[in-house]
């Protein structure tokens, strides 16, 4: 029976000032290592953009040599490199046994709102899988948006997070919606 090779995964952030081409220039160097993409995410934020990746890579394989071939992609146009070897346990897949809910939060722009909103959720013990900020409307009039997916552990509800919540809803003078996110079948 012939082994597998062991696979080696690392964490890649790159974050710069936002401008056309930047996916395709990183990708291109990962492309050229024969490095796979298992997750990722990018965002634009106050004219910065922020990109991470999960990468894997077939031993024998060194974390210097992706510093090596991504440095000069990212010098070149504008970015700042970050890489971080992961360990086994820290690339198992975990999916959330527990309810998904999307918490969004409406309100006046105000300094407090995610560090309250998080920080009770974190009591409760519910895992926060994905966070947005953004304001929207007027210079005058501006509107802080918080997003969150959220994963509920054994015995929470959406009903009890919502209720929860619904003490900071009046104390922040802000509107906030707990919805069930129902998975799809395929």
């Amino acid at each position: 029976m012939t082994q597998q090779p062991e696979v080696l995964h690392y964490a890649v952030s790159v974050v710069g000032k936002d401008r056309p081409g930047i996916v395709a220039a990183i990708t291109e160097g990962l492309f050229n290592l024969g490095c796979n993409i298992a997750d990722s995410s990018c965002t634009m934020l106050g004219g910065e953009f922020a990109m991470i990746l999960i990468v894997s890579l077939k031993k024998p394989f060194s974390k210097s040599r992706l510093i090596e071939e991504l440095k000069p992609v990212c010098d070149r146009i504008g970015m700042t490199l970050g890489v971080r070897t992961l360990h086994q346990d820290e690339v198992a897949r975990k999916e959330s046994d527990g309810e998904i809910c999307m918490i969004s939060v409406y309100g006046a722009d105000q300094p407090g709102i995610v560090y309250r909103v998080t920080k009770e959720l974190a009591t409760r013990n519910i895992n926060i899988t994905d966070l947005n900020t953004k304001l929207i409307g007027t210079v005058e009039e501006p509107v802080y948006v918080l997003m969150l997916e959220v994963s509920l552990p054994e015995g929470e509800s959406p009903e009890g997070v919502e209720q929860t919540l619904s003490a900071l809803k009046k104390e922040l003078n802000v509107e906030i919606g707990v919805r069930v996110i129902t998975p799809v079948a395929f």
